[in-house]
C-alpha cells in the first residue's frame, strides 16, 4: 500500500481527498498547510505522491514546490485549487506539477492521476539510482534499504567511506554486496572515480594474472601488445574484487603485495608500477573457514578483513520486499513497454511467503519474467508458477495456471462473457494534460496548446496574449517560431 500526502486547509476538502485515495487503495497522510507538508516529506522518503491546494494561509502550493525543489524533494505533486486560470496551470507546470484539476474533481480522475504519479515517481527512481551507479555517486538514498536489518550496514558502509581502510563484504549470492560497495565509493572521497568490477570467479586461472596485473607484448604466447590490468584501470579509484575466494593462491601472493606496498607488476615487465587503488573485497562463503582449511593465505585473509561487513539475506530483511517489487515493476514494465500498474494482493502474500534463496537477484529476475509473460495490467499468482511450484508443489502450480480464463471450445462474440478483473476499470476522463493511452503529455505539448488556446481566446492579439500568459512580446514570438505557429498568426496579429 503506497502511502499518499493530501494537503488543503480545508477539512471538508481535505477528507474527502483523504477518503477517495483511502478506497482505490492507497494510504492518505493528511497535512493542513504547507510547512506541515514540507515537515513530513523531509521526514518520510518513502511518500508515492502529493496531492497539494494551491491557496493555504501559511504556506501556498507554489512557495511548497519552490522549497522542494531547493532542497531535492522529488515527490511527484498533484495540483487541486478553486483557481482554473491559465496563468496559475502554468506557473504550477513549471514548479514541477505533474497533474493539475479544479475542485470538485471526479474520484475516477484522481484515482488515474494518482496512479500515474506513482509509475512516474518509481521510474524517475530506478533512473535515478542508474545514473548514480554508472556515474560513480551512488549513496544509500539510492538504494532500497530501510529494514532494520539493514541500518547497521548502511551504517558501517559511512564509516568505511570516510577513509580508504580495506573493506570484506560478506553475504550470500544476490543480497547486494556489489551495490554496497558503490556506496563506500560514492559517499567517499574517490567519488566520481573509476569503479572497476572483477569477477574473480569468472577468470579462467591462467588469465587471473594477466587480467589484474597486466600484461607485456611478447609476454607470453597471444600477448600481440601491451594490455593493462584491472589494478592500473583502477588506478585513483576502487577495484571491487567480486568472489574473491576463488582466486588462486600464486595470485594470492601478488594481492597481498599490492595491498602492502601499492606496486603491481605487469607480466613480462623490467619493474613495478605504482598505483593508489582502494580494494574493497566480497566473498560469498566463510573467508575465515577457507583460510583455516588452506584454500586462501591468512595472512590475505587478514589484509582484506580490516573493515567488515555482513549483508543480510532477503529473507531477513522482508520489510524491503515491497519497495523492491514496485522499483523493480516500474522499471520492467517500461522496458517492455507494457502498462502494469502493480501487483495483486494474492501475489504479493505469495512473494512474501517465500525464502528467496538466490536473494534480491532472483526476486529481480521473477519480476522481470512475470512482465514479460502477463497480459494484464497486475501481476497475479500465475504469473509465478515456479514460486508457487516452489512452495506449494507442482500441483498447485499447475491448477493455478489451469484457472486462467481460455475457454475449452470457440465462444461466438455474443455470447463471450465479461473479463473478471483485479477492481473494476476506472474509465479514463478526458483531460487537456493526458494523451491517448492516459499518460501525462510533455510540458512543451501543454505549453504548445496554452499558447494555442490564448490566441484563440483573444482573437490574435499579441499583446492581450502575452499578458494573459505573463511572458514578454518577444517571449511569446520566440516560442510561436519554436512550436511552428508563427506562420499565418504573427502576420494576422493586431
Amino acid at each position: 500500500m503506497t502511502r499518499v500526502l493530501v494537503v488543503d486547509d480545508d477539512p471538508v476538502q481535505l477528507r474527502l481527498t483523504a477518503e477517495i485515495a483511502n478506497r482505490a487503495g492507497f494510504k492518505p497522510i493528511t497535512a493542513t498547510g504547507g510547512e506541515q507538508a514540507l515537515s513530513i516529506l523531509r521526514d518520510d522518503s518513502q511518500i508515492g505522491a502529493m496531492i497539494l491546494d494551491l491557496v493555504m494561509p501559511d504556506l501556498d502550493g507554489m512557495g511548497v514546490m519552490e522549497t522542494m525543489r531547493k532542497e531535492g524533494l522529488t515527490t511527484p505533486v498533484i495540483i487541486q485549487t478553486a483557481n482554473a486560470s491559465l496563468e496559475t496551470v502554468i506557473s504550477a507546470m513549471r514548479q514541477g506539477a505533474v497533474d493539475y484539476f479544479v475542485k470538485p474533481v471526479a474520484p475516477e480522475r484522481l484515482i488515474i492521476s494518482l496512479r500515474n504519479a506513482m509509475k512516474l515517481e518509481a521510474l524517475e527512481t530506478a533512473i535515478r539510482a542508474e545514473h548514480a551507479r554508472k556515474s560513480g555517486t551512488f549513496t544509500r538514498s539510492d538504494m532500497i534499504a530501510a529494514a532494520p536489518a539493514m541500518a547497521r550496514v548502511l551504517s558501517l558502509s559511512a564509516k568505511a567511506a570516510k577513509s580508504t581502510i580495506p573493506v570484506l563484504i560478506e553475504g550470500e549470492t544476490g543480497t547486494g554486496k556489489e551495490l554496497i560497495a558503490r556506496i563506500i565509493q560514492g559517499t567517499g572521497e574517490r567519488a566520481a572515480k573509476p569503479f572497476i568490477t572483477v569477477n574473480c570467479g569468472a577468470i579462467p586461472p591462467n588469465l587471473v594474472e594477466s587480467v589484474l596485473f597486466g600484461h607485456r607484448k611478447g609476454s607470453f604466447t597471444g600477448a600481440h601488445a601491451d594490455q593493462t590490468g584491472k589494478f592500473a584501470e583502477a588506478h585513483g579509484g576502487t577495484i571491487f574484487l567480486d568472489e574473491v575466494g576463488e582466486l588462486p593462491l600464486d595470485t594470492q601472493v601478488k594481492i597481498l603485495r599490492v595491498l602492502q606496498d601499492g606496486e603491481i607488476e605487469p607480466l613480462g615487465a623490467a619493474r613495478s608500477e605504482r598505483v593508489n587503488v582502494r580494494v574493497i573485497s566480497a566473498t560469498n562463503r566463510r573467508l575465515l573457514n577457507l583460510a583455516k582449511s588452506g584454500e586462501f593465505r591468512e595472512d590475505l585473509y587478514y589484509r582484506l578483513n580490516v573493515f567488515p561487513i555482513y549483508v543480510p539475506p532477503l529473507r531477513e530483511r522482508k520489510e524491503d520486499l515491497t519497495a523492491l517489487i514496485e522499483h523493480f515493476i516500474a522499471r520492467f514494465a517500461a522496458e517492455a513497454g507494457k502498462r502494469v500498474l502493480g501487483i495483486s494482493p494474492a501475489a504479493m502474500d505469495l512473494l512474501g511467503a517465500y525464502d528467496w534463496p538466490g536473494n534480491v537477484r532472483q526476486l529481480e529476475n521473477t519480476v522481470y519474467r512475470a512482465i514479460v509473460l502477463t497480459d494484464g495490467i497486475f501481476l497475479e499468482t500465475q504469473d509465478f508458477p515456479q514460486i508457487v511450484a516452489q512452495s506449494a508443489g507442482r500441483e498447485e502450480a499447475l491448477r493455478s495456471i489451469a484457472q486462467l480464463e481460455i475457454p475449452a471450445a470457440p465462444v461466438h462474440i455474443d455470447a463471450a462473457p465479461a473479463r473478471s478483473r483485479f477492481e473494476p476499470a476506472v474509465a479514463a476522463s478526458p483531460d487537456r494534460f493526458l494523451d491517448e493511452t492516459g499518460e501525462l503529455q510533455a510540458l512543451a505539448d501543454i505549453e504548445r496548446a496554452a499558447i494555442e488556446f490564448a490566441i484563440l481566446h483573444h482573437g490574435g492579439r499579441m499583446s492581450r496574449v502575452a499578458r494573459a500568459l505573463g511572458i514578454g512580446r518577444s517571449t511569446l514570438y520566440r516560442k510561436l517560431h519554436e512550436y511552428g505557429l508563427a506562420e499565418g498568426v504573427i502576420s494576422d496579429a493586431a
